[in-house]
């Protein structure tokens, strides 16, 4: 299946989970090229973005186990057609 790059959005609502979401990222370490997070905290928000590189089926899986846990919205968007290098 061909690889696509995108981005991951998650917003966090309740710290708790916090553990569980770092666990499934964790999982899926080999699709993550960066990671950004920022807390904040007065507001009891957290938000991570990542830039990602697999398959369609995998950036579904991602964020898919993400947006199921309690307290937690995943949004991802995967740029269209192949990468350059792949054209020819």
């Amino acid at each position: 299946m061909e690889k696509r790059i995108g981005s991951i959005s998650i917003l966090i609502s309740n710290r708790d989970i916090v553990p569980k979401v770092n666990e499934l990222l964790s999982e899926f370490a080999s699709l993550i090229m960066a990671r950004q997070g920022l807390p904040l905290r007065e507001r009891d928000l957290h938000f991570i973005s990542l830039i990602i590189e697999g398959d369609t089926d995998q950036i579904s899986a991602l964020t898919g186990k993400l947006g199921r846990l309690p307290d937690v919205e995943a949004k991802s968007m995967v740029a269209k057609g192949k990468r350059r290098n792949e054209e020819n």
